[in-house]
């Protein structure tokens, strides 16, 4: 125990200071259209299942979470029906057949209120627990999430979710401009390109935490497991 509300996880590149009080748990991009068969990042030609690999990791964090009260929020990337608010640039990106709005297998793709757009049926949200709609990569950008977390009195964000170096940087990198203190769950994000992923972490701990901490999920837990113990 590193004081009388923190608990210390083991972590890269040294221990963190872990306030469950102070902690939400945001579970970024878990989406039928990025994860599953037939949705747009298997479109792209990605392999899928390099991405379900988090999914029993972030499983066992959100049951720790929603175990000891720790404040678990959810975000999805898409954009509205009309598409007034998917950036032309971002529209035309890439070479492919399959945009962002083309009817998929799980509906219009990346478009809110679809199928594909929903959060996997393994981390769906429960009562209580917010959901961010974000039109970009990042979760602050054009959303209430700040809000909610000053709202809160939250301070430290664990992070977790799809894909590492896109939506899980781009969001990790907010929040340190804004001043949280972010730890990244090393086998709770995944991304298409494994290199990819080993090379985001590191980014991610570099010169001493220059964006914030890496852990295993397994050290999180036990260390959220530990706190509720020590208050009970």
């Amino acid at each position: 125990m590193v004081g009388a509300m923190t608990v210390s996880v083991p972590a890269r590149p040294y221990d963190f200071s872990l306030d469950p009080a102070k902690a939400a748990f945001v579970i970024i991009d878990m989406q039928r259209d990025f994860l599953e068969p037939g949705g747009f990042g298997a479109a792209l030609g990605n392999d899928v299942s390099l991405l379900q690999t988090a999914i029993g990791p972030i499983g066992a964090v959100l049951d720790s979470c929603r175990d000891a009260g720790v404040l678990v929020i959810h975000t999805r990337e898409g954009h509205r029906p009309d598409l007034s608010d998917l950036p032309a640039a971002k529209h035309r990106r890439g070479r492919g057949d399959t945009r962002i709005g083309d009817p998929g297998p799980m509906g219009r793709i990346l478009v809110r209120g679809e199928a594909g757009h929903d959060i996997i049926a393994e981390l769906a949200p429960i009562a209580g627990e917010p959901v961010i709609d974000k039109p970009g990569k990042g979760a602050f950008y054009a959303t209430d999430l700040e809000a909610i977390l000053r709202g809160r009195g939250i301070t430290q964000l664990i992070l977790a979710g799809v894909t590492t170096e896109v939506c899980v940087h781009t969001t990790m990198r907010e929040a340190n401009d804004r001043g949280f203190e972010c730890l990244v769950l090393e086998d709770g994000t995944a991304s298409y390109f494994p290199e990819f992923h080993r090379t985001a972490l590191a980014m991610a701990c570099a010169q001493d935490g220059i964006f914030g901490w890496v852990a295993p999920s397994q050290d999180v837990i036990t260390a959220i497991s530990n706190h509720k113990g020590a208050n009970a």
